[in-house]
């Protein structure tokens, strides 16, 4: 009975339910660790987005016989200058939305709290009119709103967090992405290195394929946000959208999330249309699904293709579940995630079953 799968598949399960529960009775004396470990996990993150993305650059440059600080230093200042052109280019437009944002936003304070106005005057004098479900939840919205306006009222402290958090990461995102340019080689051989024979080379090739989806998913999703946001931004300009700039910078970011991510966007462009113009209501979103047939039918195909092998619904599951447990990150890191559990999972029942063949092959 002991050599079943489904056995071997239970005794698993119940000592993983074992580990887990006994770590978070302790979890107390990881606390010094988990601390560390989210301070530097952001800049982490960050830096190895960048690593992946200028990484065929340095590649590039090394099979043209530079030395690896030359190519290190070209991709620095090349950043720099980048950042700096794009900054001189777009610069005075996104500062005069952003002013206008500004002017504004008395006029569009007013405009939202009218509309709130307007609505609850009408709930209240049609509440017995309504269901009571639905009186349920309008009471729900309600306490929610008024948790909101709690919330906000921190908002001057957290605004000072931010600021230490931002110049924080402003530090450690270059020092992490400098250092795995310099020696990301070494990475895959100092974990593979304690092990020998098949192991090593299973070792070895499933950080190398890990490597590779990573590759694939990072860079694909900031070409596929990219030609997104050119699209999203033409359709705006098009049909005179206000901030148009603002939103699609919002919209490249939002975007790197698949599926849900485009639709995140979706919500500020259609609050600044209804208050602009409602009818511009209909143009946001005509301009958002031709946005999204575009990508789905043609950019993520030829961009990403099948690389990943990831089923649309299981995406959508594994960002709502991320969501839930870990907020905003959970929702960036799980898909690439999953990837990498998928290989890593992968690997291991290829290992096995090659062990199984061997064991019982006849000589």
């Amino acid at each position: 009975m002991t050599r079943k799968v489904w056995f071997q598949v239970g005794v698993g399960v119940l000592l993983t339910l074992l580990i887990i529960k006994y770590f978070i009775e302790i979890h107390w004396i990881f606390s010094p660790l988990v601390i560390i470990l989210k301070a530097i996990f952001v800049p982490l993150l960050l830096g190895g987005v960048l690593y992946y993305v200028t990484e065929p650059i340095q590649r590039f440059l090394e099979k043209r016989r530079f030395p690896r600080w030359g190519s290190i230093l070209t991709i620095v200042f090349g950043l720099i200058a980048m950042v700096g052109i794009f900054g001189w280019i777009i610069g005075n437009p996104i500062a005069e939305q952003v002013n206008k944002l500004v002017k504004n936003a008395p006029m569009i304070s007013t405009s939202i709290s009218t509309s709130i106005q307007q609505l609850t005057d009408y709930v209240t004098q049609n509440k017995d009119n309504f269901p009571q479900q639905l009186n349920d939840v309008i009471e729900k919205m309600a306490n929610s709103v008024q948790d909101i306006a709690v919330v906000a009222s921190r908002g001057f402290v957290s605004f000072l967090q931010s600021i230490v958090s931002v110049s924080l990461l402003a530090i450690l995102i270059p020092f992490f992405f400098i250092f795995m340019l310099k020696d990301h080689e070494k990475f895959a051989p100092s974990i593979y290195k304690y092990f020998s024979g098949e192991r090593q080379q299973w070792v070895k090739k499933t950080l190398s394929e890990i490597d590779d989806v990573l590759r694939t998913y990072i860079q694909g999703q900031l070409q596929i946000s990219f030609l997104l946001a050119l699209i999203m931004y033409v359709g705006y300009l098009i049909i005179g959208l206000d901030y148009s700039l603002l939103l699609v910078i919002f919209a490249f970011f939002m975007n790197m999330i698949p599926f849900i991510g485009p639709w995140i966007a979706f919500a500020p462009a259609l609050i600044v249309a209804v208050i602009q113009d409602p009818i511009l209501v209909v143009w946001v979103s005509v301009v958002t699904l031709v946005a999204q047939q575009i990508d789905s039918n043609f950019i993520t195909p030829n961009v990403m293709g099948k690389s990943l092998d990831i089923h649309p619904l299981t995406v959508i599951t594994i960002i709502l579940a991320a969501g839930n447990i870990a907020g905003f990150i959970g929702i960036i890191i799980a898909v690439p995630f999953y990837a990498v559990l998928k290989v890593i999972v992968s690997n291991i029942y290829d290992q096995r079953n090659a062990i199984k063949k061997k064991a019982t092959k006849s000589v």
